[in-house]
């Protein structure tokens, strides 16, 4: 009996020990998925000894960086196109939505603005209004959407909020993110934008730094929704599926809620 449990000891020992050998997974993610997507990548590591190396930034970057022949292995994307144009290109697997998103408004608490203002004073000459890059980053892409329902409500909006926004992330030259501070906090917080066109994933998490900052829910005629999109790359490593079904099952979408995602239906 005793010799029984020592061989099958030394099997679990020698399956842990293959598990904490295996390579890495390579996640090329979204940077508002990054506070989420490093817990649940610390969970999956817990749970299966696999670690996970996460490269975050702009959607649209990434896309780009993979379809000319980066290694990636799991691809969360702040859109479901660019997961979807990998796809097409015979770079990755079908594109399945896992979380949503919507736009916020980060404002400095130098401006006053609630919701029934916000399309006001962003129109403001004297209100500097910070987006991302579209094309390059969703959220980028998102904040023009948003311009487009302004123009519903008032002629002209769409063409003053596109010519005064200042895109002042997410670009191919835009400045490398600070490692220790959201980007959108503090270029609101040392008055490069009065307000800043995010999403509330990352307005809330800037408010947590700097709680002097104010989070302006964008009103219904004006609200943009986002859906986040993920597909695992074609030679992906065995881990890499394996990330991929952990990131939607009810511990990474716990870990997703607790950051401020929506979520699809569970399948």
């Amino acid at each position: 009996m005793i010799a029984r449990i020592a061989v099958a000891l030394a099997f679990v020992i020698l399956a842990v020990a293959a598990a904490r050998a295996e390579a890495p997974v390579r996640l090329y993610a979204a940077g508002s998925l990054k506070a989420a997507m490093s817990e649940i990548a610390a969970a999956f590591e817990q749970e299966t000894g696999i670690a996970v190396v996460g490269t975050y930034g702009a959607s649209g970057l990434l896309r780009d960086r993979i379809a000319q022949g980066e290694n990636a292995d799991v691809f969360g994307s702040a859109n479901m196109a660019h997961p979807r144009s990998l796809a097409d290109a015979g770079r990755a697997e079908p594109a399945a939505a896992f979380a949503f998103n919507r736009l916020c408004a980060l404002a400095s608490p130098r401006i006053h603005v609630t919701s029934e203002t916000l399309l006001e004073r962003m129109l403001d000459p004297k209100v500097k209004l910070g987006t991302s890059t579209p094309k390059a980053d969703p959220s980028g892409d998102y904040a023009w959407a948003l311009f487009e329902k302004a123009e519903a409500l008032r002629k002209g909006a769409f063409a003053a909020l596109a010519a005064k926004a200042l895109k002042l992330t997410g670009g191919p030259d835009s400045p490398p993110p600070p490692k220790d501070r959201v980007v959108y906090g503090k270029l609101v917080e040392d008055g490069t934008a009065d307000i800043f066109l995010t999403y509330c994933t990352n307005a809330m998490q800037a408010q947590k730094e700097a709680p002097a900052l104010k989070v302006v829910a964008v009103p219904e005629p004006l609200a943009v929704g986002a859906e986040y999109g993920l597909t695992v790359i074609n030679g992906a490593r065995p881990a890499g599926a394996r990330f991929a079904a952990f990131i939607r099952s009810p511990t990474g979408r716990a870990l997703l809620v607790r950051h401020g995602f929506g979520l699809p239906p569970a399948k």
